[in-house]
C-alpha cells in the first residue's frame, strides 16, 4: 500500500497558528485537494483539527498530544491529517461547527476535532479537545483514535446510513421558506426586547449565566431600542440600563485589561472578573464603537477612559507598520495562561510607594483573596470617590496615587515576555475595527484614531484588493483566499464609518465596487439573501446562508444593512431590492429567534423606517462644524457625509447634491427629501425629532 509522506506541509503557510503546528512530527496538510486525494487513495478517514493561534486549549492538545512521537505515529499510520485556521477558513469551520451539533447535539468550540469519510468529507465522529489521558469523562486521544480508525474499517455500512442522515439534516437548514413583504413588520423588534429582559443580569450585566460574552451585538440593540423609543416620545429606561449596566461591569471587570486597555474574548465567571485572557481584534471593534456611542448618550468618564483605553491599545499593539491591523493576541505566555497580566502583593510592593500601594489596593481589590492561581487580576473594586474617601485624600490626589501606579505596573509588565500575536490581516476583523476607529475618532475629535482606520483601509486595498477580487487575509507579504461575504459586507460598513469621520475622494467609489462584487458573487438570486462563499468558490460539504449572528455579526445583516444605506444614499433601487430579498429570506429565521439576529434586525428596523440621509457641502472649518452638529448625538439611524464643495464626478444622487455659495445640508428619509437647509441653527432645529438630548431623563 503506497504511504502518507512523512513530512509537514504546513512549512509554506501564512497563518501562525498553522506554522505553530509545522515542526510537529504529525504529518500536516492544510486543507486542499492534495491531502483529500491522498485520503481517498489511501482509503483512510481525514483527522480534521480546526482551532487557532489565540486559543488555549488548542495549546494545551498540541503539547498533549501533537508534539508527541507515539500520538504522532498514530495519527500518521492511521489517518490523513489536516489542519484548518478558521480565522483564516471561516467556510470550514462553520460547516464542521454544524456538523459537530447535529452529530452530538452539543455546542462545538476550539480546538474542533472532526473524523471525516475520505470519499464525500462527511464527519462520521467528533469532539472538541481531547486529553492524551482520559479524564473528565473524555477518552485518551490515542483510544480515541484506535477505536475510530477501527469503527472506519469494520463499520462502514453504519456510517454511510449516518452520513446519509447528516447530510440530509445539513441540507435541510439552507432550505427555509421565504416571506412575503408584507409579512415585515416590528413585532420581532418587541419579541428581541423581551427577550433581552428576560435573559439579562441585574446584579452584574451581561445575558445569561457564566461563562459570559461580550455580545455587542445585543447591546447595541438595546442602544438603538432606547433611541427609537426616545423618537416615539416612550422612553425606553430598562433598555438603555441594560446596555449601560452590562457596558459599566464589563469596563470595570478584568474582562478589560485595566493597565493596557483592550477586552478579552469572555469572562469565565459571572461578575467579569476572571477572563480567558485571549484579546481578540474583532471583540474590540464593536465594543469601541460602543463606548463611543454610550458616551454620547451619557457622558461620563468611564465611557471616555474604556474608549481610549481600547483604541490607544490597538495602536500601541495591533497595527502593523504598513498599516493593517494583527488578529490577536495569545491567552499564554511563559507556557500559562494569563501570566503576563497577573501580579503577586510582592511585584506589587516593590513597583510602588506606600500611598500608590494603598490606593491601588483598595481601587484594584488587592485586599481581598488572590483571584487566579494565588495571584491577582487587577479589575475595579472601588471607584476612586470611595477610595478618596478611605484614604483621606481629595479625589485629584487620589486620582493622581491610582495614575501613577496603573502607569508603574504597565511599564513592569511591558518588561515581561509577552503573549505572542497572530499577525496575520483578516479582512474582516479590520474592517469591524476600522469601523470601530472611525467611530471613536468622531466622537471624541481624534484625528489618530480616523487616521489609523484609514491606514488599515489603505493596507487592505493595496494588498487584498487584487484586479477586482477581495482577498480574506494576508501575512508577510502574502495575501491570498477569496474573500467570504463577511469581508465585503463588513469592510463597506468601515467605509460608511469612515466617510462619516472624514470625507475622501475615491473611498466611497471603492465601498460601491465591494457592494457590486458582493451581489455579482454572493447573492442566492433564486431565494434572496447572500452565500458565505462566492459562486466561483471550492465546493465544500455544505455552501452556507446563514442570517444568525455568531461571534461576529451576521453577514447577510451587515450586507442587507449597508445595501439599504447605499441604495438610499445613491438611489440605487438593485440595492434596496436586493436587502428586501435578504430580509424576506431571513424572515423565518428571525421570527423563530429574534435575539439571534440583532444584525438583521438593524437592518429591519432600516427597512421598516428607513435611514436618515444629511449630504452636507461646504469649504473649509464650516463644513466640520455642519458635520459635528449633525452627527454630535447618538442618533445610529442617522448617515451624515460632509463632502468638500470641490468634490466632483460624485456617484448617484450625490451628483444631485451641489455645493452653493455657502454651506448648505441637503437632508432625507428614505425616498423622502426636505428642501436645502442654508443655516446651521435651521438644520439642528430641524434634527431634533431623530435624537436623544439631555432633555431626555437617561437615568
Amino acid at each position: 500500500m503506497c504511504e502518507a509522506p512523512n513530512r509537514n506541509r504546513l512549512t509554506g503557510e501564512t497563518s501562525p497558528y498553522l506554522l505553530q503546528h509545522a515542526g510537529n512530527p504529525v504529518h500536516w496538510h492544510p486543507w486542499s485537494e492534495v491531502a483529500l486525494a491522498l485520503a481517498r487513495r489511501l482509503d483512510r478517514p481525514i483527522l480534521l483539527s480546526i482551532g487557532y493561534s489565540a486559543c488555549h486549549w488548542c495549546h494545551v492538545m498540541a503539547h498533549e498530544s501533537f508534539e508527541d512521537e507515539a500520538t504522532a505515529a498514530l495519527m500518521n499510520a492511521l489517518f490523513v491529517n489536516v489542519k484548518v485556521d478558521r480565522e483564516e477558513r471561516p467556510d470550514i469551520d462553520r460547516i464542521y461547527q454544524s456538523a459537530h451539533y447535529l452529530l452530538t447535539r452539543r455546542n462545538g468550540g476550539w480546538p474542533l476535532t472532526m473524523f471525516l469519510t475520505p470519499d464525500d468529507q462527511l464527519p462520521f465522529f467528533g469532539g472538541t479537545y481531547f486529553p492524551r489521558e482520559a479524564r473528565h469523562g473524555l477518552p485518551g486521544f490515542n483510544d480515541l483514535l484506535r477505536w475510530v480508525a477501527q469503527i472506519y474499517r469494520e463499520r462502514g455500512d453504519d456510517i454511510r446510513s449516518q452520513n446519509a442522515q447528516l447530510r440530509r439534516a445539513l441540507d435541510s437548514v439552507q432550505s427555509l421558506p421565504c416571506a412575503g413583504a408584507d409579512e415585515l413588520d416590528d413585532t420581532v423588534l418587541d419579541a428581541a426586547r423581551v427577550y433581552a429582559t428576560e435573559s439579562y443580569d441585574p446584579r452584574w450585566g451581561g445575558f445569561g449565566p457564566a461563562p459570559k460574552f461580550p455580545q455587542a451585538g445585543a447591546i447595541e440593540r438595546l442602544l438603538r431600542r432606547f433611541c427609537a423609543s426616545v423618537r416615539r416620545g416612550a422612553p425606553d429606561h430598562e433598555a438603555l440600563a441594560m446596555a449601560l449596566g452590562t457596558l459599566g461591569h464589563m469596563a470595570r471587570g478584568g474582562i478589560f485589561d485595566q493597565l493596557g486597555g483592550g477586552f478579552c474574548r469572555y469572562s469565565t465567571d459571572e461578575r467579569w472578573l476572571i477572563p480567558h485572557f485571549e484579546k481578540m481584534l474583532y471583540d474590540n471593534g464593536p465594543l469601541l464603537a460602543l463606548y463611543a456611542c454610550a458616551w454620547q448618550i451619557r457622558p461620563e468618564p468611564l465611557w471616555r477612559d474604556t474608549a481610549l483605553g481600547v483604541a490607544d491599545w490597538v495602536l500601541r499593539e495591533m497595527q502593523l507598520p504598513e498599516g493593517g491591523l494583527c488578529s490577536s493576541l495569545d491567552a499564554d505566555s511563559e507556557g500559562e495562561e494569563g501570566r503576563f497580566y497577573v501580579w503577586t502583593r510582592e511585584q506589587i510592593g516593590q513597583l510602588l510607594t506606600p500611598d500608590q500601594e494603598r490606593a491601588a489596593t483598595l481601587h484594584f481589590g488587592l485586599d481581598e483573596a488572590p483571584n487566579f492561581d494565588g495571584r491577582w487580576h487587577l479589575h475595579v473594586r472601588r471607584p476612586l470617590a470611595q477610595v478618596a474617601t478611605a484614604i483621606g485624600a481629595s479625589a485629584d490626589a487620589t486620582a493622581a496615587l491610582v495614575g501613577e501606579a496603573r502607569r508603574r505596573l504597565f511599564e513592569a509588565r511591558e518588561r515581561r515576555p509577552r503573549p505572542a500575536t497572530d499577525d496575520k490581516v483578516l479582512t474582516s476583523w479590520n474592517a469591524l475595527m476600522i469601523k470601530g476607529l472611525a467611530i471613536a475618532g468622531r466622537v471624541f475629535a481624534r484625528a489618530d484614531y480616523v487616521q489609523a482606520g484609514t491606514r488599515a483601509l489603505d493596507f487592505l486595498r493595496t494588498h487584498l484588493w487584487v484586479e477586482g477580487r477581495l482577498l480574506a487575509t494576508g501575512r508577510a507579504g502574502r495575501a491570498h483566499l477569496n474573500a467570504y461575504l463577511d469581508d465585503h459586507a463588513f469592510l463597506i460598513d468601515a467605509i460608511l464609518a469612515l466617510l462619516e469621520a472624514h470625507w475622501r475622494d475615491g473611498d466611497l467609489e471603492f465601498a460601491i465596487a465591494l457592494a457590486e462584487a458582493m451581489l455579482a458573487r454572493f447573492e442566492d438570486r433564486d431565494q434572496g439573501g447572500f452565500f458565505f462563499t462566492a459562486h466561483d468558490h471550492e465546493t465544500l460539504l455544505q455552501r452556507p446562508r446563514t442570517f444568525t449572528d455568531d461571534a461576529l455579526p451576521s453577514g447577510n445583516g451587515v450586507a442587507a444593512f449597508v445595501l439599504q444605506r447605499l441604495g438610499h444614499l445613491l438611489g440605487e433601487p438593485r440595492y434596496l431590492d436586493a436587502a428586501a430579498r435578504t430580509l424576506r429570506a431571513a424572515w423565518p429565521s428571525i421570527a423563530r429567534m429574534p435575539a439571534a439576529h440583532d444584525a438583521l434586525l438593524a437592518a429591519l428596523e432600516e427597512y421598516l423606517e428607513p435611514t436618515e440621509t444629511i449630504i452636507v457641502r461646504g469649504t473649509g472649518s464650516e463644513l466640520g462644524a455642519w458635520r459635528e452638529a449633525a452627527r454630535a448625538r447618538y442618533a445610529p439611524q442617522r448617515l451624515v457625509l460632509a463632502i468638500p464643495a470641490g468634490a466632483t464626478a460624485l456617484p448617484g444622487l450625490l451628483a444631485q447634491r451641489p455645493a452653493g455659495t455657502g454651506t448648505v445640508a441637503y437632508r432625507c428619509r428614505g425616498h423622502q427629501c426636505d428642501a436645502p437647509i442654508g443655516e446651521l441653527e435651521e438644520l439642528v432645529m430641524q434634527l431634533r425629532d431623530t435624537e436623544i438630548h439631555g432633555d431626555h431623563d437617561t437615568h
